[in-house]
């Protein structure tokens, strides 16, 4: 198992009272799967993702990393989770606009390595391998919205994650797009035994998922 949940649970303080955006969640990530995670909105999908990727501290419960509990309370050690093992794909690509495609995965990698010439070098490799290596120098007002999130996907690939995170990848593309972008992440997970979580609203992009969780009011309704 890559991550290990038990009773996890975020609670939010409202002028009304508490509420539990994830409500006590206990289940288990294998390495290698591909896991959708669908949901209405404000069933505590998006929630439960960034407490996966250690953007929001849990409220209570335990997280296991390869069966290392992760200290959910202290942001040091969440960050160095992040750096080391997690790689985010938003529905907003979040490209910067007066970068190109190569500049904009060489900020992710920048910030370990400061060798330019071995960042540009890793981040040709992984425009190549996304489809992109003839649009490196391109700007994103240059590239389609499919490329764009190709690019993205690259960046958040830069630091050799095992987990890759993704929150409604698709939600800006139209069906084909999607379905491209949803093929690219299946190689991803298959050909380099990447963990991947999604997000989605989508059924047909649930359907790429090997493990499937179904979330309602914070609790998990279905799991198979």
């Amino acid at each position: 198992m890559i991550i290990q949940i038990n009773k996890l649970t975020k609670t939010y303080q409202r002028h009304d009272g508490a509420i539990n955006a994830v409500d006590n969640l206990s289940f288990e990530i294998p390495k290698g799967s591909f896991v959708t995670i669908t949901g209405a909105s404000g069933s505590g999908k998006t929630t439960l993702l960034l407490m996966l990727g250690g953007l929001l501290r849990s409220t209570s419960g335990k997280m296991l990393y390869n069966g290392n509990e992760i200290n959910l309370h202290n942001e040091e050690e969440l960050a160095k989770f992040r750096s080391n093992h997690v790689g985010f794909v938003m529905q907003s690509f979040a490209l910067v606009p007066y970068l190109t495609a190569v500049e904009n995965i060489m900020i992710a990698l920048n910030v370990k390595n400061s060798d330019k010439a071995k960042n540009r070098k890793r981040a040709m490799e992984l425009l190549e391998w996304v489809g992109l290596d003839d649009r490196t120098t391109h700007y994103p007002k240059e590239l389609s919205a499919g490329q764009q999130q190709r690019v993205a996907i690259a960046r958040s690939l830069a630091n050799n994650p095992d987990l890759l995170l993704a929150d409604e990848p698709t939600g800006n593309l139209d069906p084909a797009l999607s379905e491209e972008i949803l093929t690219l992440l299946s190689e991803i997970n298959k050909n380099h035994n990447t963990t991947i979580v999604m997000v989605t609203h989508s059924p047909m992009a649930a359907e790429y998922g090997n493990v499937k969780i179904q979330l309602q009011n914070g609790k998990i309704i279905s799991h198979n």
